[in-house]
């Protein structure tokens, strides 16, 4: 090899050196980062964990937090699009739970109003598994072993929910023994829809899918009780309507 080349590897490496620093100090900065290997590195927008937003195919902002090596969005989902910008269909007053097809709905009830706003859509599991995909490029909905993870750094299930559950009656109905939101998460009691089509539990639980179906068919998730201080983990029919969380895909 010749020294004219030699010095171009070196160079090279030198360069990469310098975009790797970056990475040292929060590995979730790797993903703004562009290649360049044989040019001056130029550096996007920095993404620091539980600083930064993320801004999604329809305009929202979500806030995140960071949660031992997982980056959380704090927010769940309100994403009348998939990824692609397809839209997702709005079954808020049309038929629910008959079509095994993506969907999202509002939670209609007397005296519920701006829903969306505080607590996000509600979406079937179909929409969750769509290729086209919920989150943001670069976020997933959590699988079932990443609820498990959180969990665990949360010092098991039978504490997390408390650690993760917003504090305050404003939206909970009341606030059970151990609710702090140490984490950060600041999950809210958005309710659900059954396969039938019927609403119920907001301002008493909210509901989480994960991606993964069990033995029976079912699907994991997650659900937060206004009474308990726990994380429960059960599985539910992929036609009802739970809240989504989603996660980064790089962890640090």
């Amino acid at each position: 090899m010749n020294n004219s080349k030699v010095l171009e590897k070196k160079e090279g490496i030198k360069r990469n050196a310098m975009c790797n620093l970056e990475e040292i100090k929060v590995r979730w900065k790797k993903a703004a980062l562009e290649n360049c290997p044989g040019v001056p590195c130029v550096v996007a927008p920095a993404f620091t964990c539980g600083t930064s937003t993320t801004t999604y195919v329809d305009g929202n902002n979500y806030n995140i937090v960071l949660i031992g090596t997982q980056c959380w969005m704090k927010e769940n989902l309100k994403v009348t699009k998939y990824n692609n910008n397809d839209p997702i269909p709005d079954s808020t007053n049309s038929t629910w739970g008959t079509a095994a097809i993506g969907a999202r709905t509002e939670y209609v009830a007397s005296g519920v109003s701006g829903y969306v706003g505080t607590y996000g859509y509600l979406y079937n599991w179909y929409a969750v598994n769509d290729s086209r995909k919920l989150c943001p490029s670069g976020w997933h909905v959590p699988s079932d072993s990443e609820w498990t993870y959180l969990s665990s750094y949360l010092g098991g299930q039978s504490v997390a929910g408390g650690k993760m559950k917003s504090t305050g009656t404003t939206y909970w109905n009341s606030q059970s023994s151990g609710t702090t939101n140490s984490s950060g998460f600041s999950a809210l009691p958005g309710g659900y829809r059954d396969s039938n089509g019927s609403f119920g539990d907001i301002r008493y639980y909210v509901q989480f899918w994960s991606t993964n179906v069990n033995s029976g068919g079912g699907v994991w998730f997650r659900s937060l009780d206004y009474n308990l201080s726990s994380l429960y983990r059960g599985g539910s029919p992929k036609e009802y309507g739970f809240s989504v969380r989603c996660i980064k895909d790089l962890a640090i």
